[in-house]
C-alpha cells in the first residue's frame, strides 16, 4: 500500500544526502508522492539539483526565507507547476556559529533576530503564503529539537528559536484547522547533519543519548522520515494537529 499515492509534497531544507529533509523526500517518494524541493542559493543548488533528479522531483526553486519576495515567487511557482498541493515539510534552521558555542547571555541582538527569522518565522511566512494552495486534508510538518523545552549546552539561541517554532506551530494549527490543514512538529534526537555540525560539543550529545536514553541508542534520519510519513498521511494521522512528536529513543522523558 502506498500511503501518499497522488499526493504532492513541497520539501524545504534539503542540503545534502545526510539531511533529514532528504530522508523524508526519499520516504515520501517511495510511498507514491510527487516531490518539489527548494534550495537557498547557487552554492547549495549544486547539491540539491542532483538529489532532486535522483528523486524525480517535479521541480526545484530558489527559496531564501529571509526575503519576502521569495515567498511570493515560491507561491507563484507552486501554483504554476501544481495548482494545489498536500504536504509542506519545513526542515529549516540557522543561527550564527558564534551564538552556538558560548554563553546565551552573550547572544547579540542581530544573532537573536536572525535565528528567530530563519528558524521560526519562516514557518509562519510559508503557511501565510501557501495555505491557499493546500488541499483539504493537507499536512504541514516542521522539525524541532528537545533544546526548545530543556537547556542543552551550546544550543543556546537555537533552543529559544525552536521554542518559538513550536508555539507558532500550535497557533497555526488552530488557524488552519478549520480549512482541514494539520500542522505538527517532529522533535528529533541528535543526528549528524550539516546543521548539527555547527553546535559545539555535538559528539558528546550523541554519546549522552546512547549512554542514557531508555533505548540506549541514537536515532537515524530514516527514523524521522517514518514519523513524517505518519503525519503526512491523512489516513494514519487525520486527528493529530498542534502536536510535537518526539523521536529520540525516549531521552526527553528523563529527569536527573
Amino acid at each position: 500500500m502506498s500511503f501518499l499515492h497522488g499526493k504532492k509534497a513541497l520539501i524545504l531544507g534539503v542540503a545534502n544526502e545526510r539531511s533529514i529533509a532528504w530522508a523524508i523526500a526519499k520516504k515520501f517518494k517511495s510511498q507514491g508522492a510527487s516531490l518539489a524541493m527548494t534550495y537557498l542559493n547557487d552554492a547549495l543548488k549544486k547539491r540539491v539539483v542532483p538529489l532532486a533528479r535522483e528523486a524525480d522531483a517535479d521541480f526545484v526553486c530558489e527559496m531564501d526565507v529571509t526575503r519576502d519576495d521569495h515567498f511570493d515567487s515560491l507561491k507563484k511557482t507552486v501554483e504554476q507547476k501544481w495548482g494545489h498541493f498536500d504536504i509542506l515539510v519545513h526542515s529549516l534552521a540557522f543561527a550564527d556559529r558564534e551564538d552556538l558555542k558560548g554563553s546565551f547571555t552573550q547572544t547579540s541582538r542581530k544573532g537573536f533576530l536572525l535565528a528567530m527569522d530563519i528558524s521560526a518565522y519562516s514557518l509562519v511566512g510559508l503557511c501565510q503564503h501557501l495555505h491557499p494552495l493546500m488541499n483539504e486534508e493537507a499536512s504541514v510538518i516542521a522539525m524541532t529539537y528537545h533544546g526548545s523545552t530543556k537547556v542543552v549546552k551550546n544550543y543556546d539561541v537555537m533552543g529559544v528559536a525552536k521554542a518559538a517554532l513550536e508555539t507558532s506551530m500550535m497557533y497555526l494549527a488552530d488557524d488552519l484547522g478549520p480549512k482541514g490543514i494539520r500542522v505538527n512538529c517532529i522533535s528529533a534526537g541528535p543526528i549528524k547533519t550539516l546543521a548539527a555540525s555547527g553546535i559545539g560539543g555535538f559528539r558528546r550529545i550523541l554519546e549522552t543519548v546512547e549512554e542514557r536514553s531508555p533505548l540506549r541508542r541514537n536515532i537515524s534520519a530514516d527514523d524521522v522520515s517514518s514519523t513524517a510519513l505518519f503525519l503526512a498521511s491523512y489516513d494514519l494521522s487525520k486527528n493529530i494537529t498542534g502536536q510535537t512528536l518526539y523521536v529520540d529513543s525516549g531521552f526527553s522523558t528523563l529527569g536527573i
